[in-house]
């Protein structure tokens, strides 16, 4: 089971919105250097709705060629085509990611007997472990818990990222008592908790900016170190909010920019981040010390 800290890769982008094969490939070392105890390559914080499935495919083998086995590799393949979930899937084995992660079909709208049918035929047709990603906020798709329950027994489905910000979800699977099956925080703000109540790490946007202290902080917290993993979530809490001051990914890749990590690059119909913004995102930065008053 992957536990921990689990950042939700962005995809650099040069100007133009091509790919950053250098970039990805700097921000998966540091990463590997701060701690980070996994990487979702191409989940939806990396624009996984508008890269193509070849560009799709190519970033999550890049990034599993160039992790070489230091840490596993969580590819996105959800969509909400049960047909393209299953491609994209099929290729995440090929190139050799060690899960994939799977979003609930957006749009779509589906009732949950539609939900446990695409999932378990995602599940019949590759045999890879398979995270669930419920983020209703983002697809208007609310995966809940008794479906979740029902999912857990289908092989080789092994974990969901629960992003409602909701704990009593967290319990109600811990209730359920899934043996085997990893319980991740999608939610930032309330990751600290998630994983003190019982959560087994957090799939993070923050991580992005703060990798040394998302894993530090997901470490106290499975310790059941609290007093310490609330300090150090009080040092990265503005980070947890002002990441979300526009929809994600776009704050987040203008912090990286700011920190010269890549360029400012991002896919329409995302842009980036508007001007009235970016001083509240460089005072946030200077006081988490990511870069210099």
């Amino acid at each position: 089971m992957i536990t921990g800290s689990i950042v939700a890769l962005v995809t650099p982008m040069h100007e133009d919105g091509e790919i950053d094969w250098q970039s990805l490939d700097n921000l998966v070392q540091w990463h590997i250097e701060e701690g980070t105890n996994a990487i979702v390559a191409v989940g939806t914080t990396g624009e996984s709705a508008t890269l193509s499935v070849e560009e799709h495919t190519k970033v999550i083998e890049r990034v599993v060629e160039f992790a070489n086995g230091r840490l596993p590799i969580i590819a996105g393949t959800g969509a909400n085509s049960t047909t393209e979930a299953i491609e994209l899937t099929r290729n995440a084995l090929s190139v050799g990611a060690d899960a994939t992660l799977l979003v609930t079909p957006y749009y779509n709208k589906p009732m949950q007997e539609g939900l446990y049918q695409h999932y378990c035929k995602i599940a019949e047709n590759v045999d890879i472990p398979q995270i669930l990603y419920n983020v209703p906020g983002r697809t208007a798709c609310d995966l809940l818990p008794e479906t979740i329950i029902r999912l857990a027994k289908v092989s080789p489905i092994c974990g969901v990222k629960e992003a409602t910000g909701d704990l009593s979800r967290l319990h109600a699977l811990r209730a359920a008592n899934l043996q085997g099956f990893a319980i991740y925080s999608g939610d930032d703000a309330t990751a600290c908790e998630f994983i003190l109540e019982g959560g087994h790490g957090d799939i993070s946007v923050t991580a992005n900016v703060v990798p040394k202290e998302m894993s530090k902080l997901c470490a106290l917290a499975l310790a059941g170190e609290r007093q310490a993993a609330y300090e150090v979530d009080k040092q990265v809490a503005q980070l947890h909010q002002l990441l979300f001051i526009e929809s994600s990914p776009i704050p987040v890749k203008w912090a990286l920019f700011e920190m010269k990590k890549m360029e400012s690059g991002i896919r329409l119909p995302l842009t980036r981040l508007s001007e009235t913004n970016r001083d509240v995102i460089k005072q946030a930065l200077i006081s988490c010390g990511c870069i210099a008053s």
